[in-house]
């Protein structure tokens, strides 16, 4: 959404940060470092979503949301911490950019002529392969 796009400088300042260890292999350089960055963002308390904006977020990814309504994003996939950060902030929007999607309406359509015909002729066979299966009429 360009609207959406327009914000998220204002929304940079409603996201808090922490960073940890991240796990797995890397050594010292993964024992000494905090690289890991975990992104937490209010969606109730945010002063830039309008209601419907926060409704339909809690509808779509409610699921993704704790109790107290933060969306938590992990990423531990570079030795960086700012490549980190960045790659969670990309997370972030995409995440909100899909929940505020609005579904395309669909158009009802009506069946090929091809598409009637090969269900006619799946139904004519099925009808046969039962009839066949009759016993005999001997009067």
């Amino acid at each position: 959404m360009k609207h959406f796009n327009l914000r998220h400088r204002q929304l940079e300042k409603e996201i808090r940060f922490n960073a940890s260890r991240s796990g797995g292999p890397g050594g010292q350089h993964a024992n000494k470092t905090a690289t890991q960055v975990e992104l937490r963002f209010n969606v109730i308390s945010s002063h830039i979503l309008t209601d419907w904006e926060k409704q339909r977020i809690r509808h779509k990814i409610g699921n993704q949301l704790t109790n107290g309504a933060d969306l938590i994003i992990t990423d531990a996939s570079s030795r960086s911490q700012v490549k980190n950060r960045r790659r969670a902030m990309e997370k972030l929007y995409n995440t909100l950019e899909h929940a505020l999607k609005r579904p395309r309406k669909r158009k009802p359509t009506q069946p090929s002529r091809a598409a009637k015909r090969k269900r006619l002729e799946k139904k004519k066979k099925h009808s046969e392969k039962k009839n066949l299966r009759k016993p005999p009429d001997l009067s």
